[in-house]
């Protein structure tokens, strides 16, 4: 039965922050005086249902959609062809897909969130800065992505109804940044959305599976209606290089850091949703399974440009504005066409949303705000603040730096990838202490929750890139040197190499004792039931140790259940320096 609040708790929660605590609830790792909730623990083998075909069914829907399609348009309008759009979506997408697997292999064998995973490089307090950051980060591209996605509403709309073209505008475009049709669009979009998000992420595979059907559907048959109608696929393949030398190799760099930095937030939280695997071994179809699917959307999205040159006079990136074409035919099979078309395209911003921001989001507000938030509640206030506070129309009709400034981010997010993935594989040889993440006087704490070596290689990663990043945002009113420009063009690749290369050698030079062990700790000393020595390398289990647990789990169907036990609390702290090992 569903919990529905009485009159009282909600004038309560009308009128008082307390109203709105959680009931505390008894983690199976943190310590009794550390409030916490079940979101944050390790995933229990019941919810551990993410298989390969999980994860294949994840990337061809979260790749397929509007911005992938137009990926290739960036790399062409500044002067390269599509000889070059090809190899720089398939170099820049293999950039990103290295740092996915390597951390999401982290969140795959110990089934704990990405803003748990960064205690262990950065120490229990500076790891809220990568929290903070990818947080923001997430709602500002969720409601980046919802007002894009609002023009599948008024697609859909037209072609049922085509006098809302017509909605007079009330509101003044000029000021507001956005109409009265497109704030109608907008509101139906946003609030057929909402919940959506709130759909467990055990069950997403559901979704998947929806979005998986009908966007490669549509995909497909706009470009073969396109390239019939067209009779051929136009003469975007012919157009000649616009530039040459050095000036072509840092264009190239520039476009494939884009399409690296495009996901650079999933490459720092992949462990959100390897969490949830069955078996560590399934993340690694990430590595050519990714660069594949997007290049083939980014292929599909130039041949159909291509072929729209012939029919329209002009370049179509945007699939919609090819839709919108159709609604002027002015036919029942058109707006048919159109109104279905548009169907598949919400899904798919919706299916991308969910994966690439939603989620991520409702983690970080679960870590930094546990007394009060859940993932649920976290889905919630990342779609209202996501998608009306930063009032993401008038960001994308006006604030052109600002756009610049976020687009930049990555500057930010390439080392904290970094820097997670060399802790974990380098430094640490993957010997966690998973129950002193969650102390905040484990052996993660280093000096006043800090790590000062995460701190150099944040430095070091970060501010050679700052004057261009600041350069992108006003290049008239901002003077660097060339080199400081040309660094800038390949910044995520600098910032995830130069972190890796910093922190490991800190931490090699300068090792922070307290926190290394000589095996890897999943449960608290009195509930320990296995040990790396026990585990093969791709996460499974060799043999058991089990103590003092109600239920005895074996590796029933694959599922990898490290870590992932519910016990009855009864917690130690963790002492600085303590190695002893498991069984």
């Amino acid at each position: 039965m569903k919990y529905i609040p009485s009159g009282a708790t909600i004038k309560k929660r009308a009128t008082t922050l307390e109203a709105w605590q959680l009931p505390k609830q008894e983690s199976a790792l943190a310590p009794p005086d550390v409030w916490t909730n079940a979101d944050m623990d390790p995933v229990p083998p019941e919810n551990q249902t993410w298989t390969l075909w999980t994860w294949m069914a994840y990337w061809a829907t979260d790749t397929i959609n509007l911005g992938t399609w137009e990926t290739a348009s960036s790399v062409i309008a500044v002067g390269l062809t599509w000889r070059d759009a090809i190899p720089v979506m398939v170099v820049g997408t293999t950039c990103v897909a290295i740092p996915m697997v390597l951390n999401g292999a982290i969140g795959a064998r110990l089934h704990i969130p990405f803003s748990v995973v960064v205690r262990s490089g950065f120490g229990y307090y500076f790891a809220y800065f990568c929290i903070v950051s990818r947080s923001i980060l997430a709602m500002f591209w969720l409601g980046i992505q919802g007002a894009n996605g609002a023009q599948c509403i008024t697609v859909m709309l037209e072609a049922i109804w085509p006098s809302y073209a017509n909605i007079p505008d009330m509101i003044d475009e000029a000021k507001a940044g956005i109409s009265t049709q497109g704030m109608v669009s907008y509101f139906l979009f946003w609030i057929i959305q909402l919940p959506l998000l709130l759909i467990p992420p055990t069950k997403l595979r559901w979704l998947f599976i929806v979005k998986l059907i009908a966007a490669p559907i549509t995909a497909f048959a706009t470009l073969g209606w396109i390239v019939h109608a067209a009779q051929g696929s136009g003469d975007l393949f012919n157009l000649p290089e616009t530039v040459h030398g050095s000036t072509k190799a840092f264009l190239w760099l520039s476009c494939m850091s884009a399409v690296t930095g495009s996901w650079a937030t999933l490459a720092c939280n992949i462990p959100d949703f390897s969490r949830y695997a069955r078996s560590s071994k399934g993340q690694y179809v990430q590595l050519p399974f990714l660069p594949i699917i997007f290049t083939a959307c980014g292929v599909l999205g130039i041949v159909t440009t291509s072929a729209s040159y012939v029919l329209y006079g002009s370049y179509l990136w945007n699939p919609l504005d090819i839709i919108h074409h159709w609604l002027d035919s002015g036919s029942h099979g058109g707006r048919a066409a159109a109104f279905f078309a548009g169907l598949s395209w919400y899904i798919a911003q919706v299916g991308t949303n969910i994966t690439a921001n939603s989620i991520s989001a409702a983690n970080d507000l679960t870590v930094m705000f546990p007394r009060y938030v859940n993932i649920k509640r976290g889905c919630v206030i990342a779609a209202v603040v996501g998608g009306w506070v930063i009032v993401p129309w008038k960001i994308l009709s006006s604030a052109e730096t600002f756009l610049s400034f976020m687009g930049g981010y990555a500057v930010f997010l390439a080392p904290i990838a970094g820097i997670i993935a060399s802790d974990y594989w380098l430094v640490k040889r993957q010997n966690i202490d998973v129950p002193a993440l969650y102390d905040p006087r484990g052996r993660y704490r280093y000096k006043g929750g800090v790590n000062w070596r995460a701190v150099v290689a944040m430095l070091l990663a970060i501010c050679p890139n700052l004057p261009g990043l600041a350069y992108s945002i006003n290049p008239t009113g901002t003077h660097i040197t060339t080199g400081a420009k040309n660094l800038y063009t390949f910044d995520w690749l600098y910032g995830f190499v130069t972190a890796i290369v910093v922190y490991t050698s800190c931490s090699l030079i300068f090792p922070a004792k307290e926190s290394l062990i000589p095996t890897a700790i999943f449960a608290l000393q009195d509930q320990q039931y296995s040990s790396s020595d026990d585990i093969e390398g791709m996460g499974h289990r060799k043999s058991e140790v089990s103590t003092g647990l109600a239920k005895g789990f074996g590796d029933i169907d694959g599922v990898d259940v490290l870590g992932a036990t519910r016990h009855q609390p009864h917690h130690q702290h963790h002492v600085h320096g303590s190695t002893e090992k498991i069984g």
